[in-house]
Parts: C-alpha cells; sequence; structure tokens
C-alpha cells in the first residue's frame, strides 16, 4: 500500500513556485528616465546612445538615489581598483534596486565600490593572480584564436561588448584601459583576423566546435558577424557553434532589431541545412535581471532554431552565492526567459577580484545545495576554469589542500601549447581559494611565500 505523502514545501530549505514576479521593472520611477517613452526604451540605438559611461550618467539616472558616500567610493575605486571602465546600458540599470543601491546585487559586480573589494583587508589579490589568468592568448593559434581544448577552439571576434562586467575575464583584452591596466589591442583587422582563423579551421580537422565570441557579439556589426558565420558553415569540419553574449540580458533590444533578426534567421536556417547545431550562450548572474524583455528575444532565437539559449553565470560572493540565490535564478531563467541552465563559473584569479571568488569548499557545498529541484539536464554545473587545464566539474579535483587553500587537477588532453610537453598528462595543475578563507596557518603560509617571491632578485 502506497504511503501517505505530505507535500509541504514551507518546509524545505528552498521554497517554489517562486515569490519574484517576471515583470520588466518600471524605467519611469528612475529620475534619469522619467520621460523615456516604450518606444525609446525598446530601441538598441536608444539604448547604447543612454548607456552610463561614467558617475555624471549615473547620478542623471538615479539623482538622490545615489548617495555622495556611494558616489565617492565608485569614483575612488575607478581610480585605483577596477580592472574594467563603466559601461552599463539603461536596461541592466532599470534592473537595480535604485533604493538600496550600496546592497544591490547587480550593482555589487557592475559597479563596484572601493568598500566592497575589502579595501582594508590584507589580501586584496591572490600571489598567483594574473591579468590573463586562463593564459588564453598563449594559446592563440592565430590572433584571437584561442585553441586550448583537442577539439574546440574560442574566436575572439571583437574587444569590446554593450556593457563591462567588473569581473571579467579577459580584463586584459577586452574594454577601455583604466588607471591599473593597459589594455592589450589586437593587431590585425578584424577582416584580416577573421580571415586568418577560417584559414586555420580550414587546416585543422581535428577541429568541431567554436565558440564565437569576444568581448561580445552583438558588438559585431550584424553583416560581418552573418558572413562569418557563413563561411565557417562552409567548413565540413565544424559541427557546433555557440554564440557568446552577455548582451542577450544587458541589450536584448539588439537582438529584437529587425535587421539582426533577418541576419539570424538566415544563419539559423544555414546550420539547419548543413547539419550543425548553433546555440547562444549568455550570462545572467541574478534573478532580477530576468525581464520580459529578455525572453523576448529568447523566444525570437528558439523560433528560428537556435538549439538552445544556455547561460553561463559566475559565482559571485554577496551576489549569487547561497542556494537560493542560485535556484531563484535558475527557475527565472527556466520557467519564464527560456534560458537553459548550464554553468556556474568559480571566478577566475584575475587582480582585484579576490572579495568575489569562493573557495572550493565553498563551491562544492553550492553544488550539492542546488540537486533535486531542477529537472537533471537544467541543473547547472558549478565549474572551475583551472589555468593550463580548462574547464572541470568542481568534484573533478584530484586532491584539495583545505589549510593552504590549493585544489590539484590533472586533464586527459594536451592544449594547443604541449604538442611536445611529455609531462602534460601526468603533471598536476593547481588552482587556489582566496587566501581570506583560509584558516592561520594558511594565511600565514601565502604570508612567508609572498615575502619570500619580494625578497627573490629580478630576472635579467
Amino acid at each position: 500500500m502506497a504511503k501517505k505523502v505530505k507535500s509541504d514545501p514551507s518546509r524545505q530549505p528552498f521554497v517554489y513556485p517562486l515569490k519574484r514576479q517576471f515583470v520588466e521593472p518600471d524605467w519611469t520611477r528612475l529620475p534619469g528616465y522619467k520621460g523615456v517613452t516604450k518606444e525609446q526604451w525598446e530601441s538598441a540605438l536608444w539604448q547604447r546612445q543612454h548607456s552610463a559611461k561614467n558617475l555624471k550618467d549615473l547620478k542623471d539616472v538615479f539623482g538622490s538615489f545615489l548617495t555622495d558616500e556611494l558616489a565617492n567610493e565608485i569614483v575612488k575605486d575607478q581610480a585605483e581598483k577596477a580592472t574594467m571602465s563603466l559601461l552599463i546600458p539603461p536596461q541592466m540599470l532599470n534592473t537595480m534596486n535604485e533604493k538600496d543601491l550600496k546592497n544591490d546585487r547587480v550593482r555589487r559586480y557592475m559597479i563596484p565600490m572601493v568598500s566592497d573589494r575589502m579595501a582594508d583587508n590584507n589580501w586584496p589579490n591572490h600571489p598567483r593572480a594574473s591579468r590573463d589568468s586562463l593564459h588564453e592568448s598563449e594559446m592563440w593559434a592565430v590572433e584571437g584564436l584561442t585553441h586550448r581544448y583537442p577539439t574546440k577552439v574560442l574566436a575572439e571576434m571583437i574587444s569590446t561588448c554593450p556593457q563591462y562586467c567588473g569581473h571579467c575575464t579577459r580584463m586584459d583584452l577586452v574594454g577601455n584601459s583604466v588607471p591599473q591596466v593597459t589594455k592589450h589591442k589586437f593587431e590585425g583587422t578584424p577582416k584580416d583576423r577573421y580571415g586568418a582563423m577560417l584559414d586555420y579551421l580550414r587546416k585543422t580537422p581535428a577541429v568541431r566546435d567554436v565558440v564565437v565570441s569576444g568581448g561580445d557579439v552583438a558588438n559585431v556589426p550584424i553583416a560581418q558577424l552573418e558572413a562569418f558565420l557563413m563561411e565557417l558553415m562552409d567548413i565540413p569540419n565544424i559541427k557546433d557553434i555557440r554564440l557568446a553574449t552577455k548582451g542577450l540580458q544587458g541589450l536584448p533590444q539588439h537582438f529584437l532589431q529587425d535587421d539582426v533578426l533577418k541576419a539570424l534567421d538566415r544563419v539559423a536556417k544555414r546550420a539547419w541545412d548543413r547539419g550543425i547545431d548553433i546555440a547562444v550562450h549568455t550570462h545572467v548572474n541574478h534573478a532580477q535581471q530576468v525581464t520580459p524583455l529578455v525572453g523576448k528575444a529568447v523566444r525570437k532565437l528558439l523560433e528560428m532554431g537556435f538549439r538552445d539559449v544556455r547561460n553561463q553565470g559566475v559565482l559571485l560572493r554577496g551576489v549569487n552565492t547561497t542556494q537560493k540565490d542560485l535556484l531563484e535564478l535558475c527557475f527565472m531563467l527556466l520557467d519564464h526567459a527560456k534560458i537553459m541552465p548550464y554553468y556556474f563559473y568559480m571566478a577566475d584569479m584575475i587582480p582585484n577580484s579576490e572579495h568575489w571568488r569562493l573557495s572550493i569548499a565553498e563551491g562544492l557545498k553550492l553544488q550539492h545545495d542546488i540537486m533535486g529541484y531542477l529537472p537533471g539536464f537544467a541543473t547547472p554545473r558549478v565549474t572551475v576554469d583551472v589555468p593550463y587545464v580548462g574547464k572541470r566539474w568542481i568534484h573533478q579535483l584530484a586532491d584539495y589542500d583545505k589549510v593552504r587553500g590549493i585544489s590539484y587537477w590533472t586533464k586527459n588532453y594536451r592544449t594547443g601549447i604541449e604538442a611536445d610537453d611529455e609531462s602534460a598528462l601526468t603533471r598536476r595543475y593547481e588552482y587556489y581559494d582566496p587566501v581570506y578563507t583560509l584558516p592561520p596557518e594558511g594565511q600565514a603560509f601565502w604570508k612567508k611565500e609572498v615575502e619570500k617571491n619580494a625578497a627573490a632578485p629580478a630576472r635579467a
């Protein structure tokens, strides 16, 4: 006999259905957008023209909601700590809680203030942090084409985005230079670089999967993007294409323009005819950013025949690192925007990012805590992008020194720069927890490491 089953959602650690509504926040509540019409708001050109690029722009939008204290902290952060310049479209500003900007989750990663970065902490940076922490440019087969995995490549089409995230892993290349970072620049013209990428892929039949990224494909002129994709699909070995864009969330208006829709429709039809799977990967970090305009743009892509729209979020302390944060975001994506939760990356070890990063132990707990609520196919994997290795599901670590915060990882393939490296498949690769999360013994170890490196003679 079946047992009597009692369903009581209130007894669960996470309660579903969600209380959060799927609505477009009323932009006219913000002082800077009081007179903005629906037609203006839904114009990609208007959004780009009115993106906030500095403190004055932010003051114009938020008025007195942006306090002098917060404003001063933002200016100080840009001058002393930020690795990315400010660029935020109205669409994204509108998802922030103007009544509590200091604690707003989206503000925390899009408009950092200096105290967010734990300015008084002894460890604002990990000793092993670097500006190209994934060593992508070392693995360029041609300029902008990273060949790290045996069958997959990353095509960096452009070095700009419609919006700049404070935690950008490509902070060495993407966006405008800031006081702390002089950005690298592509040397070749787009035409020459795209041509060289396609030539390499024609000569490299082992590659079947291309991530077309940047920067952000939303900033590639649509005629150029379409032409590149059409040529890419003429290469017989290419079977999977993924277009990477945070702009789908930050500037969905771009993907609702007639010329963009028509071009992407032609691309989707070509992909279907060639038996190629084409998908879009986006980057949403908090549930409050999932709005009907985002859902509208996604539905257009799915109706064209794009296989999936998937989310690759980043775990950021103070933004989305509780069970509730992640599950609410995943259900908003899945139920309303029709975006598939896919990955949540551990934040990369770039400079001035320690306040965002989690330890491996914290990431493992989050993976445990989100299991069992979502369908298996829509349960995202917490993922570590290990330097010189690549993506690893967080439970795949080979060993873990929790005192020193060093996790050890292995791999089963050689990257593009290890063809002659006999130890590539037997070496253990290291990833590091934020030092401030370690016990006193672990922090003392890293303090000695810093002192030792400072005392070492400079290399000629």
